[in-house]
């Protein structure tokens, strides 16, 4: 495919994301949550979120591998950039179509934004390391890792919601202190993960 491997990444993810968006269409057929659906209507949506933001970075990732990427940078500098461009794309894609999916469900406004965040959270830091572990193991592995991180992610909102609930009308209820305690500590455990998997695999030999 000619053209520089940036705008084959962002055609690909455009044909995902309009997947993304007629599958928003198909949930306007679900019914609107109630405090009792709310929460595991909540988690299986994130699921599926992260699915999409998986099966974003397998797809694209094969165009980290061809030539254009930033030819002024040496090579770890280059595979850093190139790495950072294909993340932004896929965590992009992920975003609009969380937003997409989230209002189509009928959440509360609060619960949209607590997805959104939880989505992006976990797309960027498992595209990264998608990214990292592909460099130094292969796709396999990194396939591996990938769904790992997501599902340790998931987990962990899992255990917030269950430990706090929701609130008046399913909304986000914050508690801090569970926060610090049951997800912020995965979010960081998963951002070194991903940081240190990339950085490692940048600095790795092309095989």
């Amino acid at each position: 495919m000619a053209g520089h491997p940036l705008e084959a990444a962002l055609v690909r993810a455009l044909r995902l994301l309009v997947a993304g968006g007629l599958g928003a269409l198909v949930l306007l057929a679900v019914r609107a949550p109630t405090e009792a659906t709310a929460q595991p209507l909540l988690l299986t949506h994130l699921s599926g979120l992260v699915a999409l933001g998986l099966a974003g970075a397998v797809w694209i990732a094969p165009l980290i591998d061809r030539p254009g990427w930033f030819p002024q940078l040496e090579r770890v500098g280059r595979r850093w950039a190139s790495a950072a461009s294909l993340v932004a794309v896929v965590t992009g894609l992920v975003g609009l179509a969380t937003l997409a999916s989230s209002a189509a469900l009928r959440f509360h406004p609060s619960l949209q934004l607590l997805q959104l965040l939880s989505a992006l959270d976990i797309v960027w830091a498992g595209t990264a390391l998608y990214l990292g572990v592909r460099w130094l193991a292969g796709t396999n592995w990194a396939l591996v890792a990938g769904v790992g991180l997501g599902v340790f992610c998931v987990w962990s909102i899992w255990r917030y919601l269950d430990e706090v609930g929701l609130g008046p009308e399913g909304s986000w209820l914050v508690d801090g202190s569970a926060l610090w305690r049951l997800v912020i500590p995965a979010d960081v455990a998963a951002a070194v993960a991903a940081l240190a998997m990339l950085g490692w695999g940048a600095r790795r030999e092309p095989r």
